[in-house]
């Protein structure tokens, strides 16, 4: 599955090559612009039904998601489960839960997000949903480039694919990395 997984990245040009600034901070030579990958409705269906299969395990009454990134892949993920899907998003900077959405307590959910490199929207979700006493039984991502930092989210963590790719400090930039023009290409 994941190389047919890296065959539809390369095939929807969403797998990148040059300087790019994530989320994160960090510099990286390469960079998966996930929504390139999405846009294709009958690619998403798949792959997020790929994800959906391997998180079918876990006990769950819903799926949750951080804006923007993650919208699409909780929403496929929660129809491939047959369960409803929320979301959180931005407001004057940090996560948070609106629209109306509820978390009920005791309510069991399954995180999603489509990339994840240092984990940090994937905890911000885990502590909107335990702030409201909900329960996070599993983590799942399309593609995890954590490496050997993997994020420890006190719960399962899977993914449809591993990306060892390197990141680096800004301050820590190879020559040949420093030499091209930086592009921050990811949601806001």
């Amino acid at each position: 599955m994941s190389e047919d997984l890296l065959a539809l990245f390369r095939e929807t040009g969403a797998l990148l090559d040059g300087h790019f600034i994530l989320r994160s901070g960090l510099h990286s030579r390469q960079y998966f612009q996930c929504a390139l990958l999405l846009q294709h409705t009958h690619i998403a269906a798949k792959v997020c039904g790929w994800l959906a299969d391997k998180l079918r395990e876990f006990d769950c009454n819903a799926v949750i998601s951080p804006a923007l990134g993650g919208i699409i892949v909780g929403q496929e993920v929660g129809r491939a489960l047959g369960k409803r899907h929320i979301f959180i998003e931005k407001d004057e900077g940090k996560l948070v839960l609106r629209r109306g959405f509820q978390i009920s307590p005791d309510e069991r959910f399954i995180a999603v997000e489509d990339v994840v490199t240092r984990g940090g929207r994937v905890q911000e979700t885990i502590n909107i949903v335990r702030a409201h006493n909900g329960v996070v039984s599993a983590v799942g991502v399309i593609v995890d480039r954590s490496g050997a930092q993997k994020p420890n989210f006190g719960c399962p963590f899977v993914s449809l694919i591993e990306m060892n790719m390197e990141t680096f400090e800004a301050s820590k930039l190879p020559v040949d990395l420093a030499r091209i023009p930086a592009v921050k290409p990811g949601s806001k």
